[in-house]
């Protein structure tokens, strides 16, 4: 959903999602224009997916001193475009190196691209949505995209040289972005409680 008709800039739309009406409402700038993502919160299975992501990749980055994760509040600034058409995306998790953010992430807009970036699909999110999401990234400097699919169980790989789909029983590895990464796919949907 589009909110707003006027084109506006990353900062502008900083100062916009402050204010309090718009709090607990996922929202994102596409070439200066406000849009809402009406799906993507709106399941538990979406947030336990968007956990277990989270969970598994700081579970690594941590330990392993690779850099910074940051949840779906977090809004980067992929791209500034003439005449405020910027571009800000909200990944459901992101991770950037130490190399790019050697300080701690400030209050505000992230003003780069992650290093990699995971969406969880929502049953209300569209091909096409995806597909710009995931294009958005890699142009802008994002690494690898990871879009999990929690229906059918996969995950699919996004780099600039192109995609893969893996299965529940496929790793899903790091690649040169989170060096060592290695667990099953299996790991990030939600299973029933043993018995």
């Amino acid at each position: 959903m589009v909110i707003g008709e006027r084109l506006i800039s990353a900062e502008e739309f900083f100062e916009i999602v402050q204010r309090p009406e718009y709090e607990g409402r996922r929202l994102e700038l596409v070439h200066g224009v406000i849009v809402e993502d009406m799906a993507g919160g709106a399941s538990g299975e979406h947030g336990e997916s968007a956990a277990l992501f989270l969970y598994h990749v700081m579970g690594h980055v941590l330990p392993n001193k690779l850099g910074r994760v940051t949840a779906a509040e977090t809004c980067y600034r992929l791209h500034r475009l003439p005449e405020g058409r910027d571009i800000v995306r909200c990944p459901d998790v992101g991770f950037v190196s130490f190399e790019k953010a050697p300080e701690p992430l400030r209050t505000g807009l992230v003003p780069f691209a992650p290093d990699l970036a995971v969406e969880v699909v929502s049953p209300g999110n569209t091909a096409d949505e995806m597909q710009m999401r995931v294009r958005d990234f890699l142009r802008y400097g994002t690494k690898i995209v990871w879009v999990a699919y929690p229906n059918t169980r996969t995950v699919e790989v996004h780099t600039v040289d192109g995609a893969r789909t893996l299965e529940a029983d496929d790793l899903l590895d790091g690649g040169d972005v989170l060096p060592g990464f290695s667990v099953p796919v299996s790991a990030f949907f939600p299973t029933a409680s043993a018995e």
